[in-house]
């Protein structure tokens, strides 16, 4: 049971879409009550997570690893990430999202609901089913308040709703503060994928290693908060090498949702980039860290398109 678990943990690293819970009250199922919002705390956590570069004669790439949701009061856009972001052109993410959440949630719904006559609880085995009922109601959920919606739209939202309970939020997440900063610096801010490619990547991944996730939400939620604070510390401390064992515990019998969500995507990134370099200029890239972790990260396919990627040490 374990890699359903690690499946769902990277899906949540992976993906860029950092929903918050109003985003998507009107359509959304309801999920785990998350904390007020909290105000900004009077002293700071120094934050120094990896990040690294790519150059050649006339052009450099940053990689930087990014967590969607953080809590406040890390100090991490500071030293040499400030830097390389301040010497950049542009600001480079998984996806570019709508000034206005709301226009998410239609998108979103509609990609993760089953078609007229299926139901969620009919994909289920009699086993699964007693599973799913019991941790319905350990969360508080009706029981047919989710009947309409795909497992991994559930699992994102029910997880979502343990990282808010956390004290962690998108607004408070790198790519809300870095796109911020690229706003307010005039900065042009690209995607490598539309929404709708990232949620065609979720809706693609294998039936059975969605329904495993959910299932894994309610078994083991307790597990789940443990290793969101071990992938905050690898994150914070700039340990990419500890990020990819917590990420990679399992994976081995979850092949298509890692191809997916993963590898697949870090091949047309590294495409992306390769020829990028042909063009002058700076670009500052961020990304989940999950996607800078590991023997399938972005580096890695880098270098097999001959490009040189060095740690920046700060």
């Amino acid at each position: 049971m374990r890699t359903c678990f690690s499946t769902l943990t990277r899906m949540l690293a992976v993906t860029a879409l950092s929903l918050s819970a109003p985003a998507l009250a009107q359509d959304a199922p309801p999920t785990a009550a998350a904390p007020a919002a909290q105000a900004a705390p009077a002293t700071m956590t120094d934050a120094d997570p990896a990040l690294w570069v790519v150059r050649d004669a006339d052009t450099t790439i940053y990689l930087f690893g990014t967590v969607h949701l953080l809590r406040p009061g890390l100090s991490w856009f500071d030293e040499a990430v400030k830097t390389a972001f301040d010497a950049s052109d542009e600001l480079k993410i998984e996806v570019v999202l709508p000034e206005n959440p709301a226009a998410i949630a239609p998108l979103f719904v509609a990609a993760g609901s089953y078609p007229a006559g299926t139901t969620l609880t009919s994909r289920l085995s009699p086993e699964q089913l007693t599973t799913y009922q019991a941790g319905l109601q350990r969360f508080g959920i009706p029981a047919t308040a989710l009947d309409p919606y795909e497992p991994w739209f559930v699992s994102l939202q029910l997880a979502q709703g343990l990282y808010m309970a956390m004290g962690m939020t998108p607004d408070s997440g790198a790519e809300k503060i870095l796109t911020t900063a690229a706003a307010a610096a005039g900065k042009p801010i690209t995607g490598f994928e539309t929404i709708e490619d990232q949620l065609g990547f979720f809706d693609g991944t294998p039936e059975s290693e969605q329904i495993g996730g959910l299932l894994m939400v309610f078994e083991r939620a307790g597990e789940m908060r443990g290793m969101i604070d071990r992938l905050l510390t690898s994150w914070t401390e700039g340990k990419p090498d500890d990020t990819a064992v917590i990420m990679n515990e399992g994976m081995v019998d979850s092949p298509e949702t890692s191809r997916i969500l993963l590898t697949d995507r870090n091949r047309r990134w590294a495409d992306t980039l390769k020829a990028r370099m042909d063009q002058p200029g700076t670009v500052f890239v961020a990304v989940g860290a999950g996607h800078l972790a590991g023997d399938n990260s972005v580096q890695t396919f880098l270098a097999e398109r001959g490009l040189t990627v060095t740690r920046v040490e700060y």
